[in-house]
């Protein structure tokens, strides 16, 4: 073969191969419908090594879930990553039946398929009053109001007192080996005063409130963790200086954001580090490899959810100001 000819080869592979990762770059996961009102996506996990070569719009495709709400709809994400669900229902004028989605399936047909067969699930309302029923017992939920429900619960149904002023039900969900009670969560009367933390000042721009949802201590489960942290007005940054933390995956979503205002998300290795730009009521997702920290131009709040390896809230790996690139 003549070295023309190689050359010509290797030019036309090479020009294939960016071809397919610009394409790539540009194109997110399927979103497939579940039934009427049910639709969900599949994320796979990503190497460190080669998410820092991504674009931006490949970095959001990954990572970023812009769609958690929806009139009239539940909307799941399923992450490869500690096989988490992260999902969101908004029911208007008619309740809204949660149901298990296909890449959850074994070989049994769908109507014998419960979501929470072998899994455990958090809730946070933030949006307006309605109701959760879960195996017929009816609990009302107002504004940040939580919930925990264990593994084999085979009914879960979610409805708004308004539909014009519709609850915002965000869930997590992961695997879980053990029933633990289903639990109501009222943040200012049940949440216990060691799970409720001031952190931070204003001086540093970090001055916020952290309450602990779901750990153990407070509300039993087998790895699910959940939580809000709300800025206090005046600071816009959270989890700085910031960690990561080996043993456990987690998942932000932003809320309280005004409407001209963004949240710049930063994720990454600690020496390779990147930003997605968040706004209200989206969610994204951070690798055990990477940091999950924040800036914003305006206040705001954030839902924490966390699985992994083990329960401990303080096992991170801090990582020092100086040292991120």
């Amino acid at each position: 073969m003549s070295m023309k000819k190689l050359t010509l080869i290797l030019a036309a592979m090479v020009l294939t191969a960016s071809q397919a990762f610009g394409q790539c770059s540009k194109c997110g996961y399927e979103v497939k419908a579940e039934n009427a009102y049910t639709n969900y996506n599949v994320r796979y996990a990503s190497n460190p090594m080669d998410a820092k070569h991504y674009t931006t719009d490949r970095l959001r495709s990954e990572f970023a879930i812009e769609k958690v709400f929806a009139p009239g709809e539940v909307n799941w994400t399923y992450t490869m990553f500690d096989r988490f669900l992260i999902g969101g229902a908004e029911p208007t004028t008619a309740p809204l039946k949660l149901t298990s989605i296909a890449p959850l399936y074994t070989d049994k047909p769908n109507d014998q398929k419960n979501l929470l067969d072998n899994r455990e699930l958090g809730i946070i309302n933030i949006g307006g009053k309605g109701t959760v029923t879960v195996d017929g017992k009816a609990y009302e939920f107002k504004y940040r109001d939580g919930m925990y429900v264990g593994m084999g619960a085979k009914e879960i149904t979610f409805a708004s007192a308004d539909a014009s002023d519709p609850a915002k039900f965000y869930f997590n969900s992961a695997p879980a080996h053990k029933t633990y009670p289903t639990v109501f969560i009222d943040p200012e009367k049940d949440i216990l005063p060691q799970n409720k933390l001031e952190l931070g000042t204003l001086e540093d721009a970090n001055h916020r409130i952290l309450r602990k949802y779901i750990l153990p201590g407070q509300v039993e489960s087998c790895q699910l963790e959940m939580g809000i942290t709300s800025l206090e007005p005046g600071s816009v940054w959270n989890t700085m200086p910031c960690h990561t933390h080996d043993r456990r995956m987690e998942v932000y979503l932003y809320f309280e954001v005004p409407e001209n205002a963004a949240v710049f998300h930063y994720m990454g290795e600690p020496t390779e580090t990147r930003h997605i730009i968040m706004h209200n009521e989206e969610a994204v997702i951070s690798p055990s490899w990477s940091i999950h920290s924040a800036s914003a131009t305006h206040a705001y709040s954030f839902i924490w959810g966390m699985v992994g390896e083990n329960q401990d809230f303080d096992d991170m790996d801090g990582v020092d100001i100086k040292d991120l690139r």
